[in-house]
């Protein structure tokens, strides 16, 4: 008893190893401005999490083919671009250039700096002005060229702007984003993938191995050939946005109709209010800082099996905070659907944006469904229980007990519940001075949004439904995901000309106290 008492005092008096705020580079190169973002863990996790939950390597058409999975690929990836073009602002950086021109010299350099003790290797660099070239690597089953990138891009881009896929027998069909999700990110749910191949995932290939395309130097890939650290690099997000582009595209043509006015309102319900009252701050500002947070990384920063890591990183957080909104129902509504959207209330020159830029922009903070009384009613909601984040306890658990095959089925569960945008970076870093953002909301039709679901199992998590869906059951709102802001509106042309009576628009202030806080969970405070 007296060796498991001074054995507990030795574990929890330990010191952890620091992981610097700059690690893998210096504010000379600006880019490393966004280092917090693209390199926070559970960010990072979020993202390896959700490759887990949607895989796309595996056969079985039956763990790949879960509900609207294409269209969730764009809108979840969608919504980090969307997230890291306003970090960007908040860091006096333009919004991020899509990587269009296949051929031309890459100038953002990365140095991972990285380990896997597992493979006793280091995860390669990559110089500024490197090329993608063609690969041909038999040793990972790779042998692709930039002309088949080409050749696929144009068979996609056909596919947008017809509106129609070819199927292998030669005949069409409609396209729809679910469809174009599975053409880009190819699985066994493309309907052609002879013909339209593996735009997405080959893109990361290319991105990995521009080192050694041919493996003459035995060399193993970057970072952006791993789900679990591919983000970190800003890279990542010069391929995604060329990605997103395809959606856009997809969702600005002729082939999407615009929404109409009985889509958007929702008639005898009428928002009065909306603010925002943050913990020990002002109405309709919120607070971030830095948290030097403990975390046991038992897989390391990479996430492999390489033992227990017991480690101090510092990361984005806010204050607590919630939604008051006031609305008044004159009708026979007894439920609405609330969406919560913030975007930058200005664009990089500081000017107001075109509601065709802004809706891009806009990032889901929240969506629920809340009983409607008839006459007035205030609703609160709480910024802990978002439908996009997943505590911070659930982003940091215990990674070993997934096991060495996490895409098994009967660890489903288990990497749903890790499924999910980190609590702590749900706030934009906003400024010192402070940013200025608006805050949207609106209450839609529940008889347009409801889903009747199916049997299926219960979880004993918390759910980020808004990202990775529910386990075993249809994705919990009927409309279009990013709704109302997928897709460009018929007559608006500012945010302003869009409201309507079940939409509130208000102006908010995001400040940065610039100091760091430890977190007071930490076990070795």
């Amino acid at each position: 008893m007296h060796y498991f008492l001074d054995l507990t005092y030795f574990v929890f008096q330990r010191t952890p190893i620091i992981i610097p705020r700059d690690y893998t580079a210096t504010d000379l190169d600006i880019e490393h401005r966004l280092a917090y973002f693209r390199e926070d863990i559970g960010v990072n996790l979020h993202h390896w999490h959700w490759h887990l939950v949607y895989p796309f390597t595996a056969n079985q058409r039956e763990i790949v083919a879960k509900d609207r999975r294409g269209e969730l690929f764009y809108y979840m990836h969608q919504q980090i671009i969307a997230r890291y073009n306003g970090e960007r602002l908040n860091n006096a950086l333009a919004r991020v250039k899509k990587f269009n021109n296949f051929n031309e010299p890459i100038p953002e350099a990365y140095f991972p700096k990285l380990d896997s003790l597992t493979s006793s290797r280091g995860w390669p660099p990559r110089q500024s002005g490197m090329k993608w070239q063609n690969l041909n690597r038999p040793v990972d089953g790779l042998k692709v060229t930039i002309a088949d990138m080409e050749r696929w891009r144009r068979n996609v881009e056909d596919a947008v702007a017809t509106g129609l896929v070819q199927l292998p027998n030669g005949s069409m069909r409609p396209l729809d984003i679910d469809t174009l999700g599975n053409l880009i990110e190819a699985s066994v749910l493309s309907p052609n993938r002879d013909f339209y191949g593996d735009l997405h995932n080959n893109g990361h290939s290319f991105s990995a191995y521009m080192h050694d395309p041919t493996h003459k130097y035995l060399e193993s890939f970057g970072v952006m050939g791993d789900e679990a650290t591919t983000m970190r690099d800003p890279f990542f997000f010069r391929w995604h946005s060329f990605i997103d582009d395809l959606f856009h595209k997809f969702k600005e043509s002729t082939h999407v109709p615009r929404y109409t006015r009985s889509e958007l309102e929702n008639r005898d319900v009428k928002i009065t209010s909306a603010r925002i009252e943050s913990s020990g701050g002002e109405t309709n500002t919120l607070n971030t800082f830095w948290m030097a947070s403990d975390v046991d990384l038992s897989r390391g920063l990479d996430f492999s099996n390489r033992g227990a890591v017991y480690a101090r990183f510092t990361h984005l957080n806010h204050r607590d905070f919630q939604y008051v909104i006031e609305a008044q129902n004159d009708g026979d509504a007894n439920r609405g659907t609330v969406r919560i959207f913030m975007a930058p209330k200005f664009d990089e020159r500081n000017l107001p944006w075109t509601l065709s830029d802004q809706r891009k922009m806009f990032i889901e903070m929240d969506r629920f469904v809340v009983p409607l009384n008839r006459g007035r009613n205030v609703i609160t909601r709480r910024s802990t229980e978002s439908s996009v984040t997943i505590p911070f306890e659930q982003t940091f658990r215990d990674l070993s007990r997934q096991g060495t095959n996490p895409k098994q089925q009967s660890l489903a569960a288990f990497n749903y519940c890790g499924c999910g945008w980190p609590q702590h970076m749900l706030v934009p870093k906003g400024t010192e001075a402070g940013a200025s953002y608006e805050l949207f909301v609106m209450i839609s039709n529940y008889k347009l949004d409801a889903v009747i679901q199916e049997d299926g199992s219960e979880m004993s998590c918390k759910q980020a439904s808004s990202f990775c869906g529910i386990r075993d059951r249809l994705y919990p709102d009927k409309r279009a995901m990013g709704y109302p802001f997928d897709r460009p509106s018929s007559t608006a042309t500012s945010i302003q000309d869009f409201l309507l009576p079940n939409m509130a628009l208000t102006d908010i202030t995001i400040k940065l106290q610039n100091a760091t806080e430890p977190n007071p969970r930490n076990p070795t405070n």
